[in-house]
């Protein structure tokens, strides 16, 4: 259906004029046979008309639903660190959960954190969640279930996520000796910075590494990011990684 409130202000003046001046203006005449279109296809119009107004509503449901999903996963994650949060007491605080030990708040964590992954696996609320799990196996001293969640969510999440997990999953290598896959890993996320992993942070983090081996490499990393004006937000982490180096 043709709408003139939708076209230039040309049309307008040229439905004012008559139909042997809309002749000579080529884009009248455009216009003119455009109406005289869908006049002759009235049904068509309609029809067509109706099938792109169900695509729309189509798009736009789609939209909403994903919209909707993602708020109830914000949730769901939302509860799940809630619990993670909360505090081991025997007198339970107003306002909030907790539990009466270590061994209870453990179990529920778990359980809502794994729910959070089986049942939106592949969103970054369940990476999220994931990445929690794998910083637990670390506390039970399950390395190789640790490196397996921490790997997934370095393989498959965003990149701020994925940059959280390399850091931590390079920290995993490290504990079991395979200091070339942690290197690599450190050296990528100084190459590639996030919000969440900046290159400073990912220096330090390999200065302290490489420290025992090769002082004096760690040591130039860390005195450039100590000099450097825009780095005087991490430079106290920085001069704290340098006072561990063996001394020269």
């Amino acid at each position: 259906m043709l709408t003139l409130r939708a076209n230039p202000p040309e049309v307008f003046v040229a439905t004012q004029l008559t139909r042997k001046e809309l002749k000579q203006d080529k884009f009248a005449v455009e216009v003119e046979h455009t109406v005289d279109f869908f006049a002759a296809h009235r049904q068509q119009t309609i029809r067509y008309g109706g099938i792109a107004l169900a695509v729309i509503l189509i798009v736009a449901g789609v939209f909403y639903y994903r919209s909707s999903q993602h708020a109830v996963r914000q949730q769901v994650l939302g509860e799940a660190m809630t619990l993670v949060n909360a505090p081991v007491t025997a007198n339970a605080p107003a306002g909030g959960p907790s539990f009466p030990n270590e061994a209870a708040k453990d179990q529920a964590v778990s359980k809502a954190l794994n729910k959070v992954v089986s049942d939106y696996g592949g969103s970054e609320e369940a990476y999220i969640a994931e990445y929690y799990l794998a910083a637990k196996s670390v506390d039970a001293g399950k390395m190789e279930d640790a490196r397996g969640k921490y790997k997934d969510v370095a393989d498959h999440a965003d990149a701020n996520n994925s940059s959280l997990a390399k850091l931590a999953l390079a920290q995993v290598y490290a504990s079991e000796n395979k200091n070339s896959d942690a290197e690599a890993l450190l050296k990528d996320l100084m190459d590639h910075p996030t919000d969440l992993v900046s290159k400073s942070q990912a220096t330090i983090a390999y200065a302290k590494m490489i420290g025992p081996k090769r002082p004096a490499e760690a040591r130039k990393l860390l005195t450039q990011i100590m000099t450097d004006k825009d780095q005087s937000s991490v430079a106290q982490l920085a001069l704290s990684a340098m006072n561990d180096l063996p001394q020269q």
